[in-house]
């Protein structure tokens, strides 16, 4: 997998490289389907241009045809086909903004929009693995933030750059053309200019990338404290978070603050000396004026293509900041979009056996350790097998491997040797949406989205029916509390589900899990957030839910295991014990030992 930016508990530390403007071929992928509202907004773009360029000729003609008629009559004509010709020339130039502007704006919003959507959709493919190292929070910064300073480029600074460049090259030539020994002099001096300007460009790319970094520290740490808030109110931490965040955004004020103080030094300097070297050549005008050498329109051109140069080049010095600020967004958005998960589909798929009763289950020789713990195995020589329809239970201490041996199933991680096998076709030879789609889960912590009860519901089956859902929550025993909700069930639950407790969300978890109907049930703690009454009702439920299907049950609370098929007891990623439950505690191993203190045996 590719690395990706480090999360905010160590970005800060981590020394930043500079942001280069070659990042932005990053785009090119983006940009290519629109190839032809490209080439119309440069179109647009190079006639709004030329239409400013022709101005000053315009205003010449003016000057010096436009009063030498010595009849007033004439002069009177001839000023008015000038200035019908200056209305023209304003006209025209008025047509070929508007375009570019509706052009260039379009393409922004449409870049920055496939962008952000490529960016979610490539992190939603990402294994456990990658969130191992990246903060969710540094992942939003992205892609908003990022997101937007592309957008302003995209949209609005790399047209207004473009423009400027080619009307700063134009009157740059029409001056050099018009007033050639002049204007090598002014250009020998501008020479001058390239040396200071690149050292700061390169100064203002490295702020520009550590500007960036440093605002996604602040959204790391709040995506994470605000995911928290009831441990961190029950702590009293309120002051203590306050702190730490206020740290983050001083730090990232800071770093902008730097940005923007070398930005403008750079700009100041650009226009103070471009201004200079101009003025040098329009101070050599005027002589030439005085001394008969050239007409007053003539100089009045030049006055006009000088303002036009000028006005460019600032322009472009406000736009090249802009440039490296997108050039340094882009580089973060294209580490995400290089970032590859080591869970991989075979390129020769083979389709998932169907059954009837549920999955067979097989595991063989599994040895696994987590990318971020290589040296502590999960999981070693760990080999089981559940016949179609069987509950098997898997039970022992924190930290045995339980909840593993879920996360291998699913293909969250692949293990480093062994086999898994559903229906007998190795996992790792099956399309992920067809492995994951015959696996039904009941997590521990049941997730609740911001939408209705029974959109949370259909969640396990988008095509299911209200009278589906309804059936499903029946049989979870959630129908009785949802219809009590004020709106029943199209209730809005809130975030993360804070309108219902901690039991309420769990019936509707499994509601989702039996509405989905898979041949395969994986159940973790599912009723670990239940009481007594309510964890009776339940059970009951997911009994009926485990017929005519194969369940893995995880469950520290011994009671709610008795009567799996088969109890496999764990420790220490190994299995040390199987059999019923009457078995085990007859056997006097780690299972009494576990029921003893539950049961008090």
């Amino acid at each position: 997998m590719a690395t990706v930016a480090p999360s905010s508990s160590t970005s800060s530390t981590t020394k930043t490289p500079p942001a280069n403007p070659r990042a932005l071929s990053g785009l090119a992928p983006f940009l290519h389907p629109y190839r032809i509202r490209i080439a119309l907004a440069v179109l647009f773009l190079l006639m709004a241009a030329l239409t400013t360029l022709a101005f000053p000729l315009a205003l010449r003609g003016l000057i010096d045809q436009g009063f030498i008629k010595a009849d007033p009559g004439e002069r009177v004509m001839a000023l008015r086909d000038h200035f019908l010709a200056l209305f023209g020339v304003g006209a025209a130039l008025g047509v070929f903004s508007a375009a570019r502007f509706y052009s260039v704006t379009w393409l922004g919003e449409r870049v920055t929009a496939d962008l952000r959507t490529a960016v979610y959709g490539h992190v939603l493919k990402q294994s456990p693995e990658f969130f191992e190292t990246t903060q969710t929070g540094e992942v939003l910064s992205r892609i908003t933030t990022d997101t937007t300073v592309v957008q302003t480029v995209v949209g609005s600074s790399l047209s207004m750059g473009l423009r400027n460049l080619v009307m700063g090259i134009g009157a740059c030539v029409m001056l050099v053309v018009t007033n050639p020994v002049v204007m090598g002099q002014v250009m020998g001096i501008l020479v001058l200019v390239v040396a200071p300007a690149l050292f700061f460009g390169r100064r203002v790319r490295k702020l520009s990338r550590a500007s960036q970094d440093r605002v996604a520290d602040t959204s790391a740490i709040a995506a994470e404290v605000l995911n928290a808030v009831p441990v961190v109110q029950s702590y009293t931490q309120e002051a203590a978070e306050d702190a730490r965040f206020r740290r983050a955004s001083e730090s990232a004020f800071d770093t902008a603050r730097k940005r923007t103080r070398v930005r403008s030094l750079l700009v100041a300097f650009i226009i103070t000396a471009t201004f200079g070297a101009l003025l040098w050549g329009l101070y050599q005008g005027t002589q030439a004026v005085l001394a008969g050498k050239i007409s007053a329109g003539h100089l009045g051109q030049t006055v006009v293509y000088v303002t036009l140069l000028v006005s460019s080049v600032a322009v472009l010095a406000e736009v090249y900041g802009d440039v490296l600020r997108a050039a340094g967004a882009t580089e973060r958005l294209v580490e995400l979009l290089n970032a590859r998960s080591p869970v991989t589909e075979s390129a020769t798929p083979v389709s998932l056996p169907s059954s009837s009763g549920g999955s067979g289950l097989s595991l063989q020789d599994i040895r696994f350790n987590y990318p971020s713990r290589p040296t502590q195995a999960a999981l070693s020589d760990f080999s089981l097998d559940v016949k179609p329809g069987e509950t098997v239970a898997l039970v022992g201490p924190s930290g045995a491997g339980k909840s593993t041996v879920f996360q291998l199933l699913l293909r969250f991680y692949d293990p480093q040797s062994g086999v898994i096998r559903l229906n007998g076709a190795p996992t790792n030879q099956l399309r992920l949406h067809d492995l994951r789609h015959a696996i039904g889960l009941v997590p521990q912590d049941s997730v609740i989205f911001s939408t209705s009860a029974m959109e949370n519901i259909r969640y396990g089956r988008p095509d299911a029916t209200d009278a589906e859902v309804m059936e499903a929550a029946k049989a979870a025993f959630a129908d009785d509390f949802i219809q009590r909700l004020p709106e029943g069930y199209d209730t809005f639950l809130g975030e993360r589900g804070v309108r219902l407790s901690g039991g309420q969300r769990q019936r509707v978890s499994i509601a989702r899990a039996i509405l989905k109907n898979p041949p395969l049930l994986l159940l973790d703690e599912a009723t670990s957030a239940l009481d007594a009454e309510s964890e009776r009702v339940v059970q009951a439920a997911l009994e009926a839910a485990m017929q005519h299907r194969t369940t893995l049950v995880i469950a520290h609370r011994l009671a709610t295991v008795q009567r799996a098929d088969r109890i496999v007891v764990m420790e220490h990623g190994r299995i040390v014990e199987q059999g019923t439950h009457a078995e085990l505690v007859a056997r006097g191993g780690l299972y009494a030992k576990l029921a003893a203190m539950q049961f008090d045996l």
